[in-house]
């Protein structure tokens, strides 16, 4: 079973919307079920930046940076890292903001590995 959570009714109506349009396209019913948010329960500490934990050379360097499971969480540095790492990265733009990353030069090389 297929299940969509939403936090507020913008984002209900918008699930709904969706899932008519996906209804009509297809000709039958779709089964996912809209249900309202009501407890988030943060992901265990291997699944946070997923990507990002399994370059090993580069996950050593970001928990040298990060030594608690919460500043890598929280880290937008981090957050752009792991989809760069998930083989999401744009290369202009990593080229136009490596130097801000904060990397040693051997990570900035696995990132720029990672995108060409």
């Amino acid at each position: 079973m297929a299940m969509v959570l939403y936090h507020n009714e913008g984002q209900a109506e918008a699930t709904r919307q969706s899932k008519k349009a996906v209804e009509e396209c297809l000709g039958k019913p779709v089964s996912t079920e809209i249900q309202p948010l009501d407890k988030f329960y943060l992901a265990e500490g291997y699944h946070q930046k997923y990507y990002l934990q399994n370059v090993e050379k580069l996950a050593v360097e970001i928990k040298a940076y990060y030594p608690e499971i919460e500043g890598l969480v929280n880290s937008t540095v981090a957050a752009r890292l792991n989809g760069i790492a998930g083989g999401y990265g744009d290369p202009a733009l990593v080229e136009k903001e490596l130097n801000r990353y904060g990397l040693s030069d051997r990570g900035e090389k696995i990132i720029q590995d990672a995108v060409y």
